[in-house]
């Protein structure tokens, strides 16, 4: 019913006035959604980015014409709550001026400069023994344009585009440029050594000659299957991939001081496979440079070097004694040679010739019986050594001897 007058009308019969708990609830819920906001139900809101941790353990040092930086990811957020997933890798670097005196606390620039960022998902590329290593590998250009300056790095981790974690701790390195690699390191075996040689490098990264020290060797235990089997002068190349099949890592293993381009490692042994690695090491105001690794080459040295010839061989007659015939006893020198596992005899009976061998198998002992000898015929012996690797020897210089016919005086 209209009311002309704005007095509140009176209510049908059929209509009720809300209750209370009904303009409550009413109440409550429009609250609710002017808090909200106007984001629909069901949509996402973050209300607090997550941020992680600040890495605190960042070191950083140069290895050839790289500045290898290590770091641990970190595993929670910066309020101490578990970090539910990966984060990505803010590195950042600047040059500054090298101070007079080293700072005992070095701080980051005010606006450190974006160097590289390593995705969440790309983070297992740079994983070693739980810690990311990164390389920043340096340029002909950043020596030019930055001299007598330093490095100095910064990381960040990001699990929220919205906010980024602290800064990391200051690492920073001074820099040289390096002497180029060594790219034809080369191997030959002996029996006693596997003989390195290469080329001194002529420059470094900027073109200037370096001012070298002497060279550091390194040496790692291969997989077998990574190399086939090579003769005793003959190294093939191993790739930086191959190394991933390393049984150990490059270990140094010698030095060559000076101007020596050449280095024996004489601790190998036979039957194994090793990768072959040298740096160059330049001289610099308080501190040796070492170079990147040279050509990597795999050496799988094979024994296929006879011992020497044994010596000393004498032939003495034993006349018939009682039910044994006269035959021949046969001695020589032992052999030095640690390696040598046996001897064989050969015989003949025209000087010159090497004849037959004359034991079945191989005689452990400088020493051999003769016992199928004619009277009347001299023979020609001559010796052989064998070593564990089943190299024989060239053979010993010839001895006769015979049994005389019963005509004959005994000699």
């Amino acid at each position: 019913m209209d009311n002309r007058n704005g007095a509140p009308p009176e209510l049908l019969p059929t209509q009720h006035a809300p209750s209370a708990r009904f303009r409550l609830l009413i109440g409550i819920a429009l609250a609710s959604l002017l808090l909200g906001g106007c984001a629909s139900p069901g949509e996402p809101h973050e209300r607090k980015p997550v941020v992680p941790a600040a890495v605190t353990d960042l070191a950083a040092g140069q290895s050839g014409n790289d500045v290898v930086l290590t770091f641990t990811l970190p595993k929670g957020t910066e309020d101490r709550r578990p970090l539910e997933r990966p984060a990505a890798v803010e590195i950042y670097r600047d040059f500054e001026a090298l101070p007079g005196a080293t700072e005992p606390n070095p701080s980051s620039p005010a606006n450190p400069t974006l160097l590289v960022t390593i995705p969440a998902a790309m983070e297992d590329r740079y994983a070693e023994q739980g810690r990311i290593r990164y390389a920043d590998a340096l340029r002909a250009e950043d020596f030019a344009k930055h001299p007598d300056s330093i490095l100095v790095y910064s990381v960040r981790t990001r699990a929220s585009e919205k906010k980024s974690s602290s800064s990391s701790n200051v690492a920073e390195v001074r820099v040289y440029p390096a002497a180029v690699e060594i790219r034809d390191l080369k191997a030959e075996v002996t029996r006693s050594a596997v003989v390195l040689t290469w080329s001194a490098p002529q420059t470094t990264l900027t073109g200037s000659k370096p001012s070298l020290a002497g060279y550091r060797i390194y040496r790692a235990d291969a997989d077998s299957r990574t190399a086939v089997a090579s003769s005793p002068a003959v190294s093939t190349p191993a790739s930086t991939e191959g190394s991933g099949k390393l049984k150990s890592p490059l270990a140094r293993i010698g030095e060559s001081d000076g101007g020596s381009t050449m280095f024996q490692d004489q601790q190998f042994e036979f039957g194994k496979t090793y990768v072959y690695s040298v740096r160059s090491v330049a001289q610099y105001p308080g501190e040796m440079l070492e170079s990147s690794d040279s050509n990597l080459i795999t050496v799988a040295p094979r024994n296929t070097f006879p011992p020497a010839a044994p010596q000393g061989l004498v032939v003495v007659l034993v006349p018939t004694q009682g039910d044994t015939p006269a035959h021949l006893e046969l001695s020589w020198a032992i052999s030095p040679e640690a390696d040598v596992a046996g001897y064989n005899v050969y015989r003949s009976e025209q000087d010159g010739i090497l004849g037959t061998r004359q034991n079945t198998e191989m005689l452990p002992t400088p020493a051999f019986r003769d016992i199928n000898v004619l009277p009347g015929h001299r023979y020609f012996y001559r010796v052989t050594a064998l070593d564990r690797s089943g190299n024989e020897s060239s053979p010993g210089e010839a001895v006769s001897g015979g049994v005389p016919a019963e005509s004959q005086p005994t000699p």
